[in-house]
């Protein structure tokens, strides 16, 4: 099995790695999908208690709740996939990346995802799902949030970079590098910056 998983701050393109997995038919664990799970099996609305839950489910099952329950996951989408790949989209923590390491050993391999602030906001502006991604004080105290929780240090410790500062082709490419799949000549011609897609994270 080779486990993929991505961490970077909001706006990196976490969301776009994950579209060229799919695109190549790699299987795509999103770890917050756990979390909207449990909302809804709480009979709460995801969209309103998601950060809130992802705190819930750390305090009662341990830092590494959401990785723990995301593991099954991981081993489904490889025993059902096409090949032996799985990217797994989302880290937060150090706490998680060990758990990860413990469950795949050499098999894990960590990427982290980079951009500057500006440009992180800019396309979470265009993107503009929801007010907050026009709100350059709500970005970076969400920045906060998420280096707090361990997410700067879990960059630190990748294993691989991706500079996502160029084109969206570009990106799109070095992606496909890291995951090891033949390139997709349609985005030959795409020079757009790359812009983060909708999958990504826990949101906590």
């Amino acid at each position: 099995m080779n486990v993929i998983g991505t961490v970077g701050l909001p706006g990196s393109g976490k969301g776009e790695a994950a579209n060229v997995a799919a695109e190549a038919g790699i299987p795509v664990v999103v770890m917050g999908d756990v979390i909207r799970a449990e909302c809804r099996r709480r009979g709460l609305d995801p969209a309103e208690h998601h950060g809130r839950m992802a705190g819930t489910l750390r305090e009662e099952e341990g830092a590494d709740a959401i990785a723990a329950r995301t593991l099954p996951l991981i081993r489904e989408a490889a025993a059902d996939g096409p090949g032996d790949t799985v990217l797994v989209d989302g880290l937060r923590s150090t706490v998680e990346l060990e758990r990860f390491r413990e469950a795949f050993g050499d098999d894990f391999t960590l990427v982290a995802i980079r951009a500057p602030f500006e440009l992180r906001a800019e396309r979470l502006d265009d993107r503009g799902r929801d007010d907050s991604d026009s709100d350059l004080e709500a970005l970076r105290e969400r920045d906060a949030r998420e280096i707090d929780l361990g997410l700067g240090a879990t960059l630190d410790r990748a294993d691989v970079e991706i500079d996502n500062t160029g084109s969206l082709a570009a990106f799109r490419t070095r992606v496909r590098d890291v995951l090891g799949v033949a390139a997709d000549d349609g985005d030959d011609a795409d020079e757009e910056p790359a812009e983060p897609a909708n999958a990504g994270g826990d949101g906590a």
